[in-house]
Order: C-alpha cells, then structure tokens, then sequence
C-alpha cells in the first residue's frame, strides 16, 4: 500500500520537474518471478526504475542506507532489504530467493554500486547466480539522463543460458552471463 502511494506521489513530483518518458513498457512480464537489472548512474535511479515498471519492486540497497532510523523504515515500507556489498552476503542472498520463489519481482544494479555516467564496470556474478537457482528472467532497464530529461529503456526479459561449451553453471558461467546483463543493457 505504502509502495503504491509513494510511486503515485513521486510520479507526480517528477513529472513537475522533469521530462520522465518509458519506452519498452510492453516487455515487462506481467505475472512471475523476474529480475530486473538496472545501469546505476544516481540515487534517483531507483525511484525512476520504479516509476517505469507497473509491478512493486523489491530493492536490494547498500546496508549503509539502513543505519538512520526514519530512513530504514521508509526503506522497509518500499519492500527493500539491506545487503553488504563487496561480500557474499548470504542473509541478503536468502532474502533476494525467497522474493523470487515467491513470484515477486526483485530489482537489482549489477555492478553492485553506483558508476558515473560515460564509465563502465563489469556486473557482479550475483544476478546469474539468482537467475540460475530461480529460473527467474532478467529483465534489462537503463535510464539515461540529460539535463532535465529522462528516458527509461526497457528491454526483452533474457533467461539464464550457459556460454557454448560450458555444462553446470560454474563461475565462469555465472560471470559471463552477468557481463551479458551490462552488454544488454548498455545497448538500450
């Protein structure tokens, strides 16, 4: 209820503001577990990934945004959920499966924090790893921003496949399909 209120209020805020436009909204599955993986250029990017997509995401955000009281619940509300970046978080991982099992749609940025626009950095593994154990499709956004415009791409839902030649999926498997992720998204 609150997810709801917050992105009606928020929507109206930044089309004061802002030129907000969506483009791909028709990739969006409706129904059933999905992964949607994010670039991340700014704090606002959660809030415009949000206001794109019709279903309530699930954020998985730095435990750094948690230690202040207010803010730690207005997160809880969001249906967010901490997680130690840089680490496997294995609370944060049990979290993000039980989202998924539960056909929800779970949002995450790849390459695990925030990358200044024009640069690139390659995703963490930990997208594959949750497509790959849930069967969960990985749903591409990129935002991209200039001056008072913002565009939301959404592309086609991909399902996790193992490189030619590789049989289980390994690390090697996991780290290409996540590099496949950023390419993709990248290219919107």
């Amino acid at each position: 209820m609150f997810y709801r209120f917050a992105k009606v209020l928020l929507g109206i805020i930044i089309r004061l503001i802002i030129r907000f436009r969506v483009e791909g909204v028709e990739n969006e599955p409706t129904e059933g577990r999905l992964i949607v993986a994010a670039n991340h250029h700014s704090a606002w990017d959660p809030i415009f990934v949000g206001l794109a997509l019709r279903r309530q995401l699930r954020f998985m955000a730095k435990v750094e945004l948690f230690k202040y009281p207010v803010f730690k619940t207005i997160l809880y509300w969001l249906g967010a959920f901490p997680v130690n970046r840089g680490t496997g978080d294995s609370r944060a991982i049990r979290s993000a499966l039980a989202i998924l099992k539960n056909n929800e749609v779970l949002a995450m940025f790849p390459e695990g924090t925030r990358v200044k626009a024009g640069e690139a950095r390659e995703a963490q593994s930990g997208i594959a790893l949750l497509a790959a154990k849930t069967g969960a499709p990985v749903l591409p956004v990129r935002v991209l921003r200039e001056h008072r415009k913002v565009v939301v791409r959404i592309g086609k839902p991909v399902k996790f496949t193992l490189p030619p030649g590789v049989t289980k999926a390994s690390k090697d498997g996991l780290y290409a399909f996540s590099q496949d992720i950023m390419a993709r998204i990248r290219d919107l």
